[in-house]
């Protein structure tokens, strides 16, 4: 049974990462690169007891880095699909937490919308708000730099990024080379000496 707040939230999380969405093995990657492991972080945020796991874990790595970086933020958000349900998730732990005000989910589309109001960015945000951007897993960090892109060109600033998982393989060395702090709440190692 799930108990909010979970004061343990970050090593039960680890657990079902581990468990339901870390595997190893030969896989093509979406870049075309040869991998022996696979994260698919999906598994788990979209699993009921997984949502709760990271919607807590997610929310205590912010208020976390707030307090690291002396700000403070109003909504969370990424590009879509990885970071959509890690949004909502955190975003309803942060009610359950009675945080005031609560933190805002948003989602990031690839490209603009066709039709209605021709958006990019749908749900909780709007010019001049200080976000949070997240991911489920960075590699080279292109998807989470192509949704600060889209953030600020709406008038969004990023306080810091938030990821999952760290495959180690320079994404974040990217993303912070271009002026934002990234915090992960797991690497590709961490994973890696679990198995």
């Amino acid at each position: 049974m799930y108990q909010f707040p979970d004061p343990d939230a970050h090593s039960r999380l680890f657990e079902l990462l581990s468990e339901k969405s870390f595997f190893t093995g030969d896989f093509t990657l979406a870049s075309g690169k040869k991998s022996n492991y696979y994260i698919d972080c999906r598994l788990t945020t979209l699993d009921p007891a997984g949502a709760c796991l990271v919607g807590a874990a997610v929310r205590q790595t912010i208020q976390s880095g707030c307090q690291q970086h002396d700000t403070t933020v109003s909504a969370i958000g990424g590009l879509t699909l990885g970071a959509d349900p890690i949004a909502l998730a955190t975003s309803m732990a942060s009610h359950a937490a009675n945080d005031d005000p609560a933190l805002k989910p948003f989602v990031v589309r690839k490209e603009p919308k066709g039709h209605g109001k021709g958006k990019q960015i749908e749900g909780g945000f709007k010019a001049g708000d200080r976000v949070v951007a997240i991911d489920d897993v960075i590699t080279s960090g292109g998807s989470t730099l192509q949704a600060i892109d889209v953030i600020e060109k709406e008038g969004g600033e990023v306080a810091f990024v938030v990821v999952l998982v760290d495959r180690q393989e320079g994404g974040r060395e990217n993303i912070e080379k271009s002026g934002y702090p990234v915090l992960s709440l797991f690497t590709r190692d961490q994973l890696l000496a679990a198995e």
